[in-house]
């Protein structure tokens, strides 16, 4: 369970992961509040937010094409010191009331950093441990990533009130100073060299034409994108059915994202207990995933609606563990950064598609009907893409 922990370079990578991620958390809860604090509008929170994945919908694939050219380790330096600038900047901004379109910008502006660092940062999680830890490491990054989301939400609710919006900036741009040291630190002779992209193979062209070959690529990237636009935008659901039919109010919403939460943490652990992340493991997860969803909205009550979040929540990391441990480890090495940008612009795009459609059909179907739509979807989806995979488990592999 605790096989990626071996190697010490990760040990460093995971503490300054945790740090970075609660930091961020902190930051984005800042951001949100402040802007909704001066313009008393959802729909501004909401284009702030866009702001900061657009990005990742225009230019992942140069940011992956990037990435597969140069050493992962010098694009996070970069991308880390640009981060935070970017945080000192934003705590500047909030602390001299500066006007609303220079905190959009820096906010775009760190969507863009954070696409073209996405893909480095995905090819170095393959450098700090041997090939046979990565499913396990991408587990305990789920769990870290989830322990760092409470931690942050948590932290800045508090300091917020103490000592104000501007120190969650500033403690946000202190982190990266912890993960700037932590990468300095790291042994080189530890990491497991992955292969770079030969000039004549770099470009956005090159990794396309090279996905047209990868068939089982295309296949996870079809279904991961049905899964995370239907599947996944439980924020929408889980806010439509506290509103609507259990009639929890805020309060019930929050305790219904604290749950979710919880099953996240849950699911990263089940993940580092797994040896092999093999596509019937995911198909499996992902079928129960979809059951589930499609009955939890006839539950009775907010506990039994709770309950059933607690396996949906952690089937998701499981199969985003399986899903990003079988892109990385299916595809040629020297292409991995432009797989992994394609899969963070399938993400953004699931996220935009997705949730208005979740909100859309919980508005004119209601939110257990939603549900249950959305449920029957992904598990038909679900069952299409076995019998594909099936299908091209016959054919000779493609040569990478």
């Amino acid at each position: 369970m605790l096989r990626a922990f071996a190697n010490r370079n990760y040990r460093l990578w995971a503490s300054a992961d945790l740090v970075s991620v609660t930091g961020t958390w902190m930051q984005v809860l800042g951001l949100n509040w402040v802007v909704m604090e001066r313009t008393g509008s959802a729909t501004s929170v909401g284009l702030s937010v866009a702001l900061s994945t657009v990005p990742a919908l225009l230019f992942g694939p140069w940011a992956g094409a990037l990435a597969d050219r140069f050493p992962p380790r010098r694009l996070i330096l970069a991308g880390e010191s640009m981060h935070l600038v970017i945080a000192l900047l934003l705590a500047f901004t909030v602390w001299s009331g500066l006007p609303l379109p220079v905190l959009f910008t820096l906010t775009a502006t760190a969507g863009l950093v954070g696409t073209f660092e996405g893909p480095a940062l995905g090819r170095f999680a393959s450098q700090v441990v041997p090939r046979h830890d990565l499913g396990n490491a991408l587990a305990w990054n789920s769990v870290t990533n989830s322990t760092g989301r409470v931690l942050g939400m948590s932290l800045a609710g508090v300091l917020a009130a103490v000592v104000g919006e501007p120190a969650l900036f500033l403690i946000n741009g202190a982190t990266f100073l912890a993960v700037i040291g932590t990468v300095l630190m790291m042994r080189s002779g530890q990491f497991h060299p992955l292969e770079m992209s030969r000039p004549e193979h770099a470009g956005v062209l090159a990794g396309l034409s090279y996905l047209r070959t990868q068939h089982v690529l295309v296949v996870l990237f079809a279904l991961g994108f049905v899964l995370s636009s239907l599947g996944r935008n439980y924020q929408v659901t889980m806010a439509a059915m506290a509103d609507g039919p259990l009639n929890a109010g805020s309060a019930g919403y929050g305790t219904l994202s604290s749950v979710f939460a919880v099953g996240t943490v849950l699911g990263g652990l089940a993940a580092a207990r797994v040896r092999e992340f093999t596509l019937p493991l995911l198909l499996g997860a992902a079928a129960a995933t979809s059951v589930l969803q499609a009955v939890s909205g006839f539950l009775p009550g907010v506990l039994g609606f709770a309950v059933a979040l607690v396996p949906i929540a952690a089937g998701a990391v499981v199969i985003d563990t399986v899903k990003s441990t079988r892109l990385q480890l299916d595809a040629a090495e020297s292409m991995r950064g432009r797989v992994l940008a394609v899969q963070g612009t399938v993400a953004g795009g699931a996220g935009a598609l997705g949730a208005p459609a979740l909100g859309w059909l919980s508005e004119h179907l209601g939110p257990q009907e939603a549900l249950f739509v959305a449920g029957a979807v992904t598990l038909m989806v679900t069952g299409a893409a076995a019998l594909v995979l099936r299908t091209l488990a016959r054919r000779p592999a493609p040569a990478q």
